[in-house]
């Protein structure tokens, strides 16, 4: 996946809002709360930030092509980076479009029905 194909699939997700932050990083949030970064490579190749459920934090912690993402997973959040190749983009969108929805169900009730989400 490349950056431009990320934002894109970040942006067909509903209610997101873009900001370039972090050292240039392009961050996706959901009622202004983080739920996808792009950026932070250290290999030369993409990487890809997002929030997990403790199940898939568990499994793709020891995954070839994730990691515990930078700075956020040693605070104690859940939080994995995609930092090299893996088998296939759906994947990825499968995590990030989970990260949106885990992220959502954060918000207050109030806007979350503002923003039309988990209706």
């Amino acid at each position: 996946m490349t950056y431009k194909d990320f934002n894109e699939f970040c942006q067909s997700l509903p209610a997101t809002a873009y900001v370039v932050q972090w050292g240039g990083s392009h961050v996706w949030k959901v009622g202004g709360k983080v739920f996808a970064i792009g950026g932070w490579e250290k290999q030369g190749e993409p990487a890809f930030t997002f929030k997990t459920s403790a199940v898939n934090f568990n499994i793709l912690k020891d995954e070839a092509g994730y990691r515990p993402a930078p700075y956020m997973a040693s605070r104690g959040m859940q939080w994995i980076q995609k930092f090299k190749s893996a088998k296939v983009d759906d994947d990825l969108k499968y995590y990030i479009k989970e990260s949106h929805r885990i992220v959502s169900l954060g918000l207050s009730k109030k806007m979350q029905k503002e923003l039309g989400l988990n209706g």
